[in-house]
């Protein structure tokens, strides 16, 4: 959920974008609405982020680059910790990205 403040009237975005022209009657579930949205755009951009690095180091696999591709790695293992550590994954998901992408990394050397 998003909402937003146009012309000093609060919207709901549902997960469609699309705009919902009521909010709850209670202010602590108002609150909560705004809450909701921002710890919703946090936690998609901080996916976003480990999604990109995974990628970095899946084209560095794919192009053969060795070093590059470890040293991305330790970028990717670090982000996915992080969001590990904030609650974003679980710490066996967390574990299982890192051992997917170490994987594909030391393919390279053999």
């Amino acid at each position: 959920m998003q909402f937003a403040l146009l012309r000093d009237k609060l919207f709901w975005y549902n997960y469609n974008d699309e705009r919902v022209n009521f909010l709850p009657n209670i202010k602590s579930s108002i609150l909560s609405v705004k809450t909701d949205a921002q710890r919703r755009a946090k936690n998609v951009s901080a996916k976003s982020a480990i999604k990109t690095a995974s990628r970095k180091v899946l084209d560095a696999v794919a192009a053969g680059n060795a070093e590059e591709a470890k040293a991305l790695l330790a970028i990717a293992c670090k982000k996915i910790d992080q969001a590990a550590a904030n609650r974003l994954f679980h710490k066996n998901c967390a574990a299982r990205r890192k051992s997917r992408l170490a994987r594909r990394v030391n393919s390279l050397s053999k």
